[in-house]
């Protein structure tokens, strides 16, 4: 059977986002790195760094509208669905595995033991299928024990199917509505815990639904309304503006800085981004960046939850942890660049080959 041009027709890509996409990842990465080690978030220098999931959410719903608004009802729902698993799901799958086999194998953990062989099947298949279960207390109850990060994959995937049965139907006035109500219970999930970090454990498990319904249906909004604002900052411009998000300090009114980033900020450097364009010497960086921000993302908390078995049993001092968190996230963005181009881009374009062929 020949494959429908419009289940394989791709459109290009806003190069500066895919570059913020990739700083937004790394930011994770070193957030992740950082909390191990500096349990108060106000005296951690990237103690923000976790608002870079709601930036990426802002992102998701421009990028899916972008992408399929115009022929989500040519291609139809299964494909659509098919698309979506086939870019997201390889790398839940590694990530699964990696995490599984840290958790097995970490030199510095001995956490393996206290747990019997059924019940650590029954985590690995519950991460690879994103099924949240929440039981490993020594992993503060991650809704994903063996790759914590899967969290945000699997409201991106609710996010999804929401989108596909609904938002793709429906007009600018309810969309427009529906944001009024998702950002209503971001500030009450917001103001009740006094910080947007939730999302990732059995406590905060629906403040991650708050996060995504207001953000995905952002980006959505800025996508349909052609919120696109032309403009000459670039990529190193919109990089300065978005780098102090993650590194801003803690203030008293700290659960309303956070509120306002996510409602109002994030958003704005969305357009801002879709509105400018790269300098030719900057365009393979921004590339790199956004083509490994995914692949770092969900390869590299096997290696946090080693990280912090180590510290907690070594207590390495400031200039040591230096070189460690920053000879890790080095290494972990070339194993990203490995995982791209050796297993994600290949089981891609197997599955999508497949999938043609039916």
């Amino acid at each position: 059977m020949n494959p429908n041009p419009e289940i394989i027709k791709t459109k290009q890509h806003f190069t500066v986002l895919d570059g913020l996409r990739g700083i937004a990842a790394l930011a994770v990465v070193l957030f992740h790195f950082m909390e191990m080690a500096i349990a108060d978030y106000s005296k951690n220098f990237v103690g923000h760094g976790f608002l870079a999931v709601d930036f990426f959410f802002c992102l998701s719903g421009f990028v899916i509208g972008y992408a399929y608004d115009d022929r989500i009802k040519k291609i139809g729902l299964i494909e659509f669905f098919k698309s979506r698993i086939i870019r997201l799901h390889p790398l839940v799958i590694l990530g699964s595995v990696l995490g599984l086999l840290t958790f097995l194998f970490d030199p510095f953990g001995g956490q393996a033991q206290l747990y019997k062989t059924g019940r650590i099947i029954l985590i690995f298949i519950s991460s690879v299928f994103l099924i949240p279960f929440p039981t490993m207390p020594e992993r503060a109850y991650n809704l994903f024990s063996f790759n914590a990060p899967s969290w945000s994959l699997f409201w991106e995937y609710i996010a999804n199917v929401f989108y596909a049965f609904f938002l793709s139907k429906i007009n600018q006035r309810w969309l427009f509505l529906l944001i009024i109500i998702s950002a209503s219970a971001l500030f009450l999930v917001d103001y009740q815990a006094e910080n947007l970090m939730g999302g990732w454990g059995k406590d905060t498990f629906w403040h991650g639904c708050a996060r995504i319904g207001y953000s995905f249906s952002a980006g959505l909004f800025i996508y349909r309304s052609n919120w696109i604002i032309k403009n000459k900052l670039g990529f190193v411009g919109l990089s300065i503006l978005l780098i102090p998000v993650f590194i801003m300090p803690y203030l008293k009114w700290n659960w309303l800085a956070e509120l306002l980033v996510v409602l109002f900020y994030f958003p704005l450097i969305i357009a801002l981004g879709a509105g400018t364009t790269v300098k030719a010497g900057l365009k393979k960086i921004c590339t790199f960046s956004g083509n490994i921000s995914y692949p770092l993302y969900m390869t590299h908390y096997a290696v946090i939850w080693m990280f912090s078995n180590y510290y907690n049993a070594y207590k390495p001092g400031t200039s040591q942890l230096f070189y460690i968190i920053t000879g890790s996230i080095i290494l972990l963005v070339g194993f990203a660049y490995l995982v791209m181009v050796f297993y994600d881009m290949p089981v891609r374009k197997y599955l999508s080959a497949k999938r043609n062929k039916i």
